[in-house]
């Protein structure tokens, strides 16, 4: 995921600064990002120098002042080129499966405790992001076609984690199973 776009994709839903940007990205489900935060604040930057993004500083009483971003019409039109270019492969990344791929040389009851503890993860997953939509996660919905897209990314990546959660137990089962051959 190009940093760029999700900053400009929740700039396109309202202003934010940069700390809100942040904080959502990394309690996003959707929005995965393993950069660093030096790197957003370096495409906040770069966004500006090219126009797509717009600032202003709010002084506060007390408080440290804020910049607050928005997107400007040039950010909005690249936006949207981007919305229009072809999609990406699906990646499928996983780091668990390539620890899984390797765990033949445990002993079953190494290799069924990672896989427990796998289980025991994507459950708390699971939980969590439930959690989030009954209190209702923080997501655009200003039209009934918006609402159902969003409805459908958080249909999608829960599935995902129930799929994951149906994997595990199955292999589980299977390697009991054969351990007790």
């Amino acid at each position: 995921m190009s940093i760029n776009y999700a900053i400009l994709g929740l700039l396109s839903w309202k202003n934010f600064t940069g700390y809100e940007i942040k904080k959502y990205i990394k309690e996003s489900d959707l929005m995965y990002w393993s950069g660093n935060n030096n790197q957003i604040y370096k495409a906040f930057v770069k966004l500006l120098e090219e126009g797509y993004v717009s600032n202003i500083v709010e002084h506060q009483d007390g408080s440290p002042s804020k910049k607050i971003y928005s997107i400007t019409e040039k950010g909005k039109e690249h936006l949207k080129e981007w919305l229009l270019s072809d999609n990406e492969f699906i990646e499928m990344k996983n780091n668990f499966l390539i620890q899984f791929a390797w765990m033949d040389i445990l002993s079953y009851e190494e290799l069924d405790k990672q896989l427990e503890k796998y289980e025991d993860n994507i459950k708390t997953n699971i939980m969590m992001y439930e959690e989030k939509q009954r209190r209702g996660i923080r997501e655009p919905k200003r039209s009934k076609r918006e609402k159902v897209l969003w409805d459908r990314i958080s249909e999608n990546i829960l599935s995902s984690y129930k799929n994951q959660l149906k994997w595990v137990k199955k292999t589980r089962n299977e390697l009991r199973l054969l351990n007790n051959e």
